[in-house]
């Protein structure tokens, strides 16, 4: 990836279109926010693969996130809390959880940042309505 620097942001073009990154919020998706997403998302994306591999049925996954900043120091994420709410599922909660435990161990982003950033996962299961 290449950054071009404009007044308020950086800013690059990737498959999917432009990203523009800034500490200030009015100007771009702050780095933060990209982070958490980016360790959100491949967690779920890679939860959504280990379901439909065991063939475990479900209608949707929503993924809530909440971030501990020690601004104390530099701001720095110390801790992400990811909470997968799995909709339309009949699969018991020891299912999911050996499923949440493969998601983990095989979300590469969650790796990466593993030893700098103490991540946490829970789930709920939503029934079939």
């Amino acid at each position: 990836m290449e950054f071009t620097m404009k007044e308020n942001s950086f800013v690059t073009e990737l498959e999917f279109g432009q990203l523009e990154v800034s500490g200030n919020a009015e100007y771009g998706f702050r780095p933060y926010q990209l982070l958490v997403s980016s360790i959100a998302v491949c967690s779920g994306g890679v939860l959504r693969k280990v379901l439909d591999k065991k063939r475990i049925g479900y209608k949707d996954i929503k993924i809530k996130t909440d971030v501990k900043r020690n601004e104390a120091e530099i701001n720095e994420v110390t801790d992400i809390h990811i909470h997968f709410v799995i909709v339309g599922t009949d699969a018991t909660d020891e299912k999911i959880a050996k499923v949440l435990e493969i998601t983990t161990k095989n979300c590469p982003i969650v790796q990466s940042v593993k030893e700098s950033i103490r991540i946490t996962e829970t789930f709920e299961r939503i029934g079939n309505e």
